[in-house]
C-alpha cells in the first residue's frame, strides 16, 4: 500500500505513543469513581452489614471519610 500523504502516515505512527498515557488516565479516573462510590456505600451500611463484611463501624467511618484519590 502506498501512502500519498506522508504526514498522515507520520501521524498514524505517533498515535500509539499517546494510547498508553490516555489509557492510564482513563483507568485512574475510573478507579477514583469506584472508590468514591464504594465509600458512599459504606456510609449507608448498618453495623450488622458491616460486621458481615468484616468491618467495624469505626473502620467504615474512617474509610468513608477518605477523599477519592487516597488509596
Amino acid at each position: 500500500m502506498s501512502y500519498q500523504n506522508n504526514e498522515t502516515f507520520t501521524e498514524f505512527r505517533t498515535q500509539p505513543r499517546l494510547v498508553a498515557p490516555v489509557f492510564a488516565l482513563a483507568v485512574t479516573v475510573l478507579k477514583w469513581g469506584q472508590r468514591q462510590k464504594t465509600r458512599r456505600t459504606l456510609q449507608r451500611l448498618d453495623a450488622h452489614l458491616l460486621k458481615d463484611i468484616g468491618l467495624s463501624t469505626r473502620d467504615a467511618h474512617v474509610e468513608s471519610k477518605k477523599v477519592f484519590w487516597q488509596d
